[in-house]
């Protein structure tokens, strides 16, 4: 028994060390905002608090604001905790998303459209590959998204996105490549966030207006959570590739839990999905089709 356990313990330390096992994931802790992040524009509209463990970005009828990651990853894991602007916050848009840097860019966003008050928020997702989005779903959130905080999360890999409501997936885009559709692979992309007015369509196609009386809207966020492959922007390959937890065999589809979840989610929850859209899709994007069977 003891030749056999100091076989097995001499088998994984070889592993490691050749890379063929990674790290579990972790679950996101607290870290200071200035480690991965820094602000974009408007500064004054930022507040930071609890060391920097916590940030507030505001909106007045001068000025949003944002911030982006320092650094540009390839694949990864990725998540923020948020508590949505509160109250009536119609045609206001909290974005958080990812986003290369080159003219046909590759993009996976989340995106929250403000509401009257009592009406609950809309989450729109949506992916851009080679430039090309236009891949739109709506979900009404099973929780009120103002009075805590909640986490959203991307996985990304070769094999798959998938969009993370508080662990839960609400949302996966596959790779098809097979099917003549592109598939973010090559381009590394930076971590964005922002509080902007979109009253022009985003609060029921822009008939709603944001109600200025309300400023400033407020956008709470912490748990800044970075788990990717660094690179620069130019670069088509990370040298961690193949080694890291989100890309094992385990995180390239959803296991049967995962699966019943985002099927209720889609049951209950969804109000729009472009893949059933036939007045404005007339011919179903090829990704649809393997979307029906997940």
């Amino acid at each position: 028994m003891a030749s056999l356990l100091w076989t097995v313990f001499i088998s994984v330390l070889l592993a490691i060390a050749s890379g063929a096992m990674s790290a579990t994931p972790k679950r996101p802790v607290d870290v200071p905002f200035g480690r991965n992040y820094k602000p974009t524009w408007a500064f004054d509209h930022i507040k930071y608090l609890r060391g920097e463990s916590e940030i507030q970005l505001s909106l007045d009828k001068y000025t949003g604001t944002g911030f982006q990651s320092k650094g540009s990853y390839l694949f990864g894991h990725f998540s923020m905790q948020i508590k949505m602007v509160p109250g009536d916050s119609a045609g206001t848009v909290t974005a958080f998303y990812l986003s290369s840097q080159n003219s046909e860019h590759d993009e996976i966003d989340f995106e929250f459209l403000g509401n009257r008050t009592g009406q609950p928020y809309i989450l729109q997702t949506n992916v851009f590959t080679g430039g090309k989005g236009d891949r739109e779903q709506r979900i009404y959130l099973w929780f009120d998204p103002t009075k805590a905080y909640h986490s959203y999360s991307v996985l990304w890999n070769l094999y798959q996105i998938v969009f993370f409501v508080d662990d839960v997936p609400i949302r996966v885009f596959k790779n098809s490549k097979d099917l003549g559709v592109r598939f973010p692979f090559d381009q590394p992309m930076k971590i964005y966030s922002s509080l902007w007015n979109a009253d022009d369509w985003a609060t029921r196609g822009g008939l709603e207006k944001t109600d200025w009386s309300k400023a400033p809207f407020v956008a709470s966020y912490k748990g800044f959570h970075v788990d990717g492959c660094e690179a620069s922007v130019n670069a088509k390959f990370c040298n961690t590739q193949g080694k890291m937890w989100w890309d094992q065999k385990a995180f390239q589809d959803l296991d049967s839990y995962q699966y019943r979840r985002l099927a209720w989610v889609r049951n209950k929850f969804t109000i729009y999905n472009y893949c059933t859209d036939r007045a404005r899709f007339p011919a179903m994007a090829p990704e649809c089709k393997r979307d029906r069977d997940v």
